[in-house]
């Protein structure tokens, strides 16, 4: 790929790709126009998530299941898997369970249309309900989870997300997990910067990182993602780093190519840095 010109791919970073997460910028694209647009923007991986337009969800037969993984491997455009709503910090057992049940229906989709793994959220911390019981649910449904996922081939890819965001939480709940097929999908939240900054936070999880990351619009300056990039330089990460963008521009093909070019400008400035100290 011509952005790539100037990524040095004798040096760590040399493996990371960067897609799109169809929420906010691939919503009302189908299936069709998702690969040729992406395919124009030279964007070669997609996390489909769920609701949106595509209709790439549980529901879709054998025949339309095949057909999907078909139009993939037709495509230069990897389908890394469904990022779904399921969370598993309900107070209602009975809403547990389902959301573990959902949860499956989506690692039997994402195995039948040739993806890795799905997206799932904790999610949240409720009031009259211990913080360490809420831990340990979400840690005991990611496990069984991933066992399940293991016989699929699956990653469980755990967004750092709602009020357990923080990432000594998600230590906690990976801890609890304790199954390698149970993920973390980083999501350039404010939380990231909060306690002992980011390197700090980024430390405590990257050991469990699978093969999906999410960030925002990269021109951004609200969050430092140089030196996100340059952490993912460093540990020579060799997964998708995703845009799930927050903006609307008129033009998005346009912007697809922008931040890809952002990208790979980070991606080399990080690699002239080198393994230099902070």
């Amino acid at each position: 790929m011509a952005l790539r010109t100037g990524v040095d791919l004798s040096k760590p970073g040399a493996s990371m790709g960067f897609g799109l997460v169809t929420y906010l910028w691939g919503q009302d694209w189908d299936l069709l126009t998702l690969l040729k647009n992406c395919e124009a923007a030279d964007i070669h991986a997609v996390e489909l998530r769920t609701t949106h337009k595509h209709g790439v969800e549980p529901y879709l037969n054998s025949a339309q299941r095949a057909d999907v993984k078909r139009r993939f491997d037709d495509s230069p455009v990897e389908c890394i898997g469904p990022g779904s709503n399921e969370r598993y910090d309900h107070t209602d057992p009975v809403a547990l369970k389902k959301a573990i049940a959902d949860t499956k229906a989506f690692i039997r989709l994402s195995h039948d249309i040739g993806a890795t793994g799905v997206k799932v959220k904790p999610n949240s911390f409720h009031k009259d309900v211990r913080r360490e019981k809420t831990i340990e649910q979400v840690g005991r449904s990611l496990r069984e989870l991933a066992e399940y996922g293991a016989g699929f081939g699956q990653e469980i890819r755990l967004e750092v997300h709602g009020s357990m965001a923080e990432l000594p939480t998600i230590k906690q709940v990976m801890d609890v997990a304790d199954h390698p097929g149970a993920r973390v999908c980083w999501n350039s939240n404010p939380q990231d910067l909060q306690g002992q900054g980011l390197a700090h936070n980024f430390d405590l999880v990257k050991e469990h990182f699978g093969r999906t990351a999410h960030v925002r619009e990269l021109n951004m300056d609200d969050y430092p993602y140089p030196e996100l990039i340059r952490r993912f330089v460093q540990m020579d990460y060799d997964g998708w780093i995703l845009l799930e963008a927050r903006t609307k521009p008129r033009d998005r093909l346009a912007a697809l190519k922008e931040q890809l070019a952002r990208f790979y400008d980070l991606v080399i400035r990080a690699q002239k840095l080198g393994q230099a100290p902070d």
